[in-house]
């Protein structure tokens, strides 16, 4: 074979080994890509190991109750004894001033704004309750009406905020969004965290105004 011979077919032999090693290339990572991978979590748990969100809503004759609930979706068991605090934000997330007292606020006559609170320990899956009560209404004509539109809550003040969207079930489409109207009364009352009896879906006494 002469020595032009003996190239070509050293050539050809090296191209059929670089061919064979990009087959087996692809073949491993098929292999690899088809290896099942975990779902990414739909709802993470915060660092704190409690979940805030909002429960349901209610409205009559200028009177707001939004409901909220606390899930404890850690590991071991939470504490808590006191009220939610709460920060609010209107469409251009700017903070609106609004106090934010503990119980019913003199805003309307609900009893169960004012039962002081008591301890309160969630095992993991248990759920605790709050709400928060506010007027629609606009006294002085001077002073602009504010409504919100973003919420953010703290299990107890001093603790790490988190983003509670505005949305609630609802029966006919299936969940709505709220907002909290409150006209100009800059005043928002809020309920001690209380306890749901494991048999009870909903809180045991609905915040309806007297």
């Amino acid at each position: 074979m002469t020595t032009s011979g003996v190239r070509r077919a050293l050539l050809a032999v090296l191209g059929v080994a670089l061919l064979a090693g990009c087959d087996s290339g692809t073949a491993m990572s098929g292999s690899t890509s088809a290896v099942p991978r975990p779902a990414p979590p739909t709802a993470e748990c915060p660092a704190e190991g409690v979940r805030i969100s909002a429960a349901s809503a209610e409205a009559a004759m200028g009177i707001r109750v939004l409901t909220i609930e606390m899930a404890n979706c850690g590991p071991g068991p939470y504490r808590v004894s006191g009220y939610p605090d709460v920060r609010l934000f209107d469409e251009e997330r700017e903070p609106i001033d609004v106090a934010v007292l503990p119980g019913s606020a003199s805003i309307a006559s609900v009893a169960a704004f004012d039962a002081p609170p008591t301890p309160v320990t969630l095992r993991p899956g248990e759920k605790a309750w709050s709400g928060l009560l506010w007027r629609n209404l606009v006294t002085d004509s001077t002073v602009d009406a504010t409504t919100a539109v973003r919420m953010e809550a703290a299990s107890i003040e001093g603790m790490p905020w988190q983003r509670v969207p505005l949305v609630v079930p609802d029966e006919v489409d299936g969940t709505r969004t709220v907002t909290i109207d409150l006209g100009n009364t800059g005043k928002l009352g809020v309920r001690a965290w209380h306890k749901t009896p494991a048999d009870a879906p909903n809180p045991p006494d609905p915040h309806r105004p007297a």
